[in-house]
């Protein structure tokens, strides 16, 4: 079996390994080892705050509706609970853009649900 030495696959590899750490501290922007951990953790860290960022979001949404809700006189889960008795199909990110964009829109539907 003839011999395959594999220098540019080899460099290639690490020259975009190291191009995943640029702006990284210490070693881990240099030095194979540490910049292979290093991207290996940050590749999990990232998927793991896109999941937060949603459950982030969806707390910003639901803090903004509560809001809303006590100006006219209700609760959060009293509006969402009546929403959902009424068939009224708009999801919370809904809600929430109309609640801080057009606040006439939201307010019309509340007093249709109050009905």
């Amino acid at each position: 079996m003839p011999r395959v030495k594999r220098g540019t696959t080899h460099t290639k590899k690490r020259r975009s390994l190291l191009e995943k750490t640029k702006g990284y501290k210490w070693g881990r922007k240099k030095l194979i080892k540490a910049a292979k951990t290093a991207v290996l953790k940050a590749g999990v860290h990232a998927y793991a705050d896109r999941k937060k960022k949603k459950h982030t979001a969806r707390g910003l949404w639901q803090i903004k509706i509560g809001a809303f809700a006590k100006e006219h006189a209700t609760s959060y889960s009293r509006l969402i609970d009546s929403l959902k008795k009424a068939d009224i199909a708009l999801d919370r990110k809904i809600l929430a853009d109309l609640a801080v964009n057009n606040k006439e829109v939201l307010a019309k539907i509340i007093a249709e649900v109050k009905k």
